[in-house]
């Protein structure tokens, strides 16, 4: 909202007071106004990239892009994607996949799929299970979590137990990395179908219709609700994407202000009920949640009354597993164009949530070269924990 700014610059919309004493937060945000005891806002995220393409993949890897200012497309070499990277070092014990994505692939506009949300050199069996299907629809199903129709489960386990037979023989699971990826894929299918709990995760229609009404009847609002469920199945790393869950995106070029009354709504409910209802069920301390994009928008409003990128200055919302919620972490100047006191770059954002998940930020990972990579190139920020 920048309040301090000149008139030329600052937002339309007003500050509101939040349940933290001495932290506002903008006027179309009113649920989570109410919730800001669980969560952290970093006003300092701060890094240099300008185009969409490859501020995404350093959003969705930590790590920034080889060619940065580009729409590449996704490569074999690219880093893994944070979903990816956990189910390799840090693979759940559970019949549950390691990772899960829900909502369709990241595109802008007609381009080929955004870099940054697939296995990238672990290979396609680290890819994440993605569910492009609307949770908000009546019919909502998930395809390939059931088995067929004639297989029962006697029959299942007879066919996993021969497949494991055949591979140990072989041992081509340890030579070929296609083979590898297939054996990751392989294990991921038998664990849904293994597991009623994980099968049931997906049965939103379980749920109160009041509880369901307060994420909002929205396919973001019932997303995130998914996502809940996930949660409690033990699904280690999951990944909502807003692109194509609404009618319109945050690329607010034109009509910055009415744009933004049609988005803040349904976002503001369902991260808020989000929020609430994992803190009401004790796991907002077990679950790290981060809201981010790939950058912010521009001090000033354009011609056609938007803002454009910026990615010098922008915030970032970060809660539980291990974050002191509640709080404001960074300053800017009075326009918001610059960081004046405790700048995070996103790879110290990916370094501390590495952090946060046990995995040593420090630690090396290996392509299938044999190249050598660090898990996150940043610092932990300690002042968030």
């Amino acid at each position: 909202m920048k309040p301090l700014a000149p008139s030329t610059i600052r937002s339309e919309f007003q500050p509101i007071a939040t349940n933290v004493p001495g932290t506002e937060i903008g006027e179309h945000l009113p649920y989570l106004a109410q919730q800001a005891d669980k969560f952290t806002i970093i006003r300092s995220m701060t890094h240099t990239d300008f185009e969409h393409g490859t501020a995404a993949y350093t959003a969705l890897t930590g790590h920034p892009h080889p060619i940065p200012g580009t729409n590449t497309t996704a490569r074999p070499d690219d880093f893994p994607t944070y979903g990816s990277l956990t189910t390799r070092l840090a693979p759940s014990s559970k019949p549950v996949p390691d990772a899960v994505v829900l909502g369709p692939v990241l595109h802008q506009g007609a381009r080929p799929p955004v870099a940054g949300q697939n296995g990238g050199f672990l290979g396609p069996g680290y890819d994440p299970f993605r569910i492009a299907e609307d949770p908000n629809q009546a019919d909502f199903h998930v395809d390939g979590i059931t088995l067929p129709a004639g297989v029962a489960f006697r029959r299942f386990r007879a066919r996993r137990a021969l497949l494991a037979s055949i591979e140990t023989s072989s041992q081509l699971s340890n030579r070929e990395r296609r083979v590898s990826g297939m054996h990751q894929l392989y294990g991921r299918a038998f664990g849904f179908l293994g597991s009623e709990k994980t099968r049931k995760a997906f049965e939103l229609e379980r749920e109160r219709p009041r509880l369901r009404d307060g994420y909002g009847r929205t396919r973001f609002g019932q997303t995130l609700l998914l996502s809940r469920r996930l949660v409690e199945a033990g699904v280690p790393m999951i990944t909502v994407n807003w692109s194509k869950l609404n009618s319109d995106q945050w690329d607010t070029h034109k009509n910055n202000y009415p744009r933004l009354k049609k988005l803040l709504p349904p976002f503001d409910r369902a991260l808020a009920a989000f929020l609430n209802d994992l803190a009401a069920r004790g796991l907002l301390g077990s679950t790290l949640v981060v809201c981010l994009g790939e950058f912010g928008r521009t001090p000033k409003i354009n011609k056609d009354a938007g803002r454009d990128h910026w990615p010098d200055c922008y915030s970032v919302v970060v809660a539980g597993g291990g974050i002191e919620n509640g709080r404001v972490y960074g300053k800017s100047n009075k326009t918001a164009a610059y960081p004046t006191e405790n700048g995070v770059a996103p790879w110290d954002l990916s370094a501390t949530m590495y952090h946060l998940l046990g995995i040593d930020p420090a630690r090396h990972v290996y392509d299938s070269q044999g190249r050598q990579f660090t898990v996150a190139p940043g610092s932990v920020v300690t002042g968030l924990l």
